[in-house]
């Protein structure tokens, strides 16, 4: 199950239990968060697209951490006219945590198949029917030619 939400401008594809590291958010430490901006929905079999944003879908999280990103560097400089200038710029962010994505009129996700279940279907021939052979001709066209070549000979 993913998500895919939209927040500060940019698009995120989030599972749950997964760490996102987004632009500066209000809220303190351990405060909720809910992406309301959901742009497209995965429950592992359906996809639902939304034109623009999907209604009854939420994804919810927890802030884990306020921050400042690694410093980069901005330089400015013009040849052969003494133009210089340096400047550093260390972006903020929020790292959330994603707790859950919930959507309106879906059921609880379906816990994987144990290898018991899955030798068991494996194991009923009605379930699943063979496809039918194609006849394929046990000679290559130039093999038949050369063993009628031969044959002459």
């Amino acid at each position: 199950m993913y998500a895919v939400v939209n927040t500060g401008g940019k698009q995120y594809k989030v599972r749950q239990g997964d760490l996102l590291r987004v632009e500066k958010l209000s809220g303190d430490v351990g405060s909720p968060v809910t992406f309301d901006r959901v742009l497209m929905y995965s429950d592992g079999e359906n996809v639902s697209i939304g034109q623009p944003l999907l209604d009854g879908v939420a994804v919810e999280g927890h802030i884990v951490e306020q921050g400042k990103a690694k410093k980069i560097i901005v330089f400015k400089y013009k040849r052969r006219k003494r133009f210089r200038r340096k400047k550093g710029h260390r972006q903020d962010f929020t790292a959330v945590v994603i707790d859950s994505i919930k959507a309106k009129g879906t059921k609880a996700a379906k816990p994987a198949k144990s290898k018991s279940e899955t030798a068991t279907e494996a194991e009923q021939p009605e379930a699943k029917k063979a496809a039918p052979k194609k006849d394929v001709p046990k000679e290559a066209p130039a093999e038949q030619a050369a063993a009628e070549k031969k044959a002459k000979e």
